[in-house]
């Protein structure tokens, strides 16, 4: 884990975050706070996270999505070594979209 994660610093980044109660507002919070270079990167590995959790190959994802294999393969990384945030988000989000 990176130093950064593990600096009290970084704590009042997770606050904001939880503490957001619309979609709304999650939108705003994120267009002030990133890039919109970073919004479409983050997007773009959301989108690849959930393609991958359905199964696409990579080949299908870059074509999708335009992802780069080295996103693809980071993402794909996190999704079975990682913290488990994806692991957590995708089943909230195929709840909402069911």
């Amino acid at each position: 884990m990176s130093r950064f994660l593990d600096k009290q610093s970084s704590d009042a980044l997770y606050r904001a975050i939880v503490s957001i109660q619309t979609e709304e507002e999650c939108r705003s919070f994120l267009e002030d706070l990133c890039t919109v270079s970073e919004l479409k990167s983050m997007a773009q590995r959301m989108d690849v996270a959930l393609l991958l959790d359905d199964g696409l190959i990579y080949s299908e994802i870059l074509e999708k999505t335009g992802a780069s294999s080295a996103t693809i393969s980071r993402v794909n990384r996190c999704l079975h070594y990682g913290a488990g945030g994806y692991k957590t988000i995708i089943p909230r989000l195929r709840e909402q979209e069911g």
